[in-house]
């Protein structure tokens, strides 16, 4: 076990006389330069990033490189820290420097304190849920990583008995050399593919999650993807689909070999059957430190976070849901299946090339009405028979007044575009919020 000592004494060895690149200097970027500044020293530091960076509070030894090129520098450095949002131009083998990341550096340190979680869909929610619970239990536990923490802003409060719940996405996977001790695989969906070109090679980056771990560590993983290689850890697989998986939830019920837990379905906050599968994996993972009451009575006090099929309110009688976060099929299917009495479903965004034909089968089979919009939403729009009840509007404004008007009342409308957001919003934070406005002022 590791603490805050341990940390730096280990990144201030890592450094040391190194020239180091920070390339980012975004959230985590700046996490990392306030490590190196404070505690290490590096024989130089520089920071590379596309836009331009605020010289405020940076030192003047310290080297800005900004632009179209501000890549072309990394080989002038040792070691480069590359944040998650940023995409390489030359592949690691390409460049004579190390390219490594604030995750890889924490993780060498404080594995062994770490449960991991990825998967396309559901690692926020997991994450957040696990964390919860174990707080909640009186546990020494800290949520970092793809949540929007960095890992190096909880390093100065850890310690030895330091319980770490880190959410990991494709992105800081993708050059990692080093897994955490408890890794958790959710589910794998077409997402990416913009980037990655294929789902292979998405698929390679997700699994550094567990390929790098050691004898005796664990790993729970969908047992639709569980690996089939040689491997030395404890694998346990779940599912919400296959009885034979050594963790199966299904109406309700988690079972865990011989051993049953019921889900008090009636006094959770998290919505959806699809959430159930979420429960049964921090079920899993807490149970290494809780007790199953423990976990019982943090879970019923667990609030959803926000565009995960969140409840807006009822406005002209019409019950609305931001479900802001979905980006794939089956997160559009899953909302339509559990919000009450659904009426409506708006779908679109940013086309990044993925398959919507399983959503379109499943929509054909409703009798909901579909408003779909912008790029993506045109083609589900195109591949669907042309009914009453099937729209197409330009932009999400046009969608929320559209569907003030046809949503029968009694019923739900919910925002679940199965499509990403940029290009015309910032991320999905901002097109659900701007969607709980729209719906606010009808």
């Amino acid at each position: 076990m590791s603490n805050f000592n341990d940390f730096i004494k280990y990144i201030k060895n890592y450094t040391e006389n190194k020239k180091i690149c920070i390339l980012g200097f975004g959230r985590e970027g700046k996490a990392t330069f306030k490590i190196l500044t404070e505690y290490c020293n590096p024989a130089e530091t520089a920071i590379s990033d596309l836009n331009p960076v605020d010289r405020n509070n940076i030192p003047d030894d310290v080297k800005i490189i900004t632009g179209e090129n501000y890549q072309d520098c990394l080989d002038d450095y040792d070691i480069v820290f590359k944040s998650p949002g940023i995409v390489l131009k030359k592949s690691p083998d390409e460049l004579k420097c190390l390219i490594s990341s604030e995750t890889q550096v924490f993780f060498e340190v404080f594995r062994e304190q770490i449960i991991g979680i990825t998967g396309t869909k559901g690692k926020s929610t997991v994450s957040s849920l696990i964390y919860h619970i174990l707080k909640e239990s009186g546990k020494d536990a800290y949520l970092a990583g793809n949540i929007g923490i960095p890992v190096f802003d909880i390093a100065e409060n850890l310690r030895d008995e330091s319980i770490i719940v880190c959410e990991l996405s494709c992105h800081q996977l993708e050059y990692m050399t080093v897994s955490p001790e408890k890794a958790i695989f959710l589910n794998l969906y077409e997402e990416h593919l913009d980037h990655y070109g294929t789902m292979e090679r998405y698929y390679n980056a997700k699994k550094n999650i567990y390929l790098h771990q050691k004898e005796y560590d664990t790993l729970l993983i969908n047992s639709d993807i569980a690996p089939t290689e040689n491997y030395q850890w404890y694998l346990y697989t779940i599912s919400n689909q296959n009885p034979n998986a050594e963790i199966y939830v299904h109406d309700g019920i988690i079972k865990l070999g011989d051993e049953e837990y019921v889900i008090p379905v009636d006094k959770i906050k998290l919505l959806g059957i699809h959430n159930h599968y979420n429960i049964a994996v921090a079920y899993w993972a807490t149970l290494f430190y809780v007790d199953e009451e423990e976990f019982t009575k943090a879970l019923c006090t667990f609030n959803p976070l926000a565009h995960r099929l969140e409840f807006v309110g009822t406005v002209n009688d019409i019950r609305w849901y931001d479900d802001s976060i979905s980006t794939a099929c089956a997160t559009a299917i899953e909302a339509v299946k559990s919000v009450p009495n659904a009426g409506t479903i708006l779908i679109g965004g940013m086309d990044r090339g993925i398959d919507y034909t399983s959503l379109v089968d499943f929509l054909k089979d409703t009798d909901i009405n579909v408003i779909c919009m912008e790029t993506s939403g045109k083609r589900v729009f195109d591949m669907l028979p042309k009914l009453e009840r099937i729209f197409y509007v330009p932009h999400l404004e046009d969608a929320v007044r559209l569907a003030n008007e046809i949503t029968p009342k009694g019923k739900s409308c919910v925002l679940s575009p199965a499509a990403a957001s940029y290009g015309i919003f910032k991320n999905f934070e901002e097109r659900g919020d701007v969607f709980k406005s729209l719906v606010k002022n009808l």
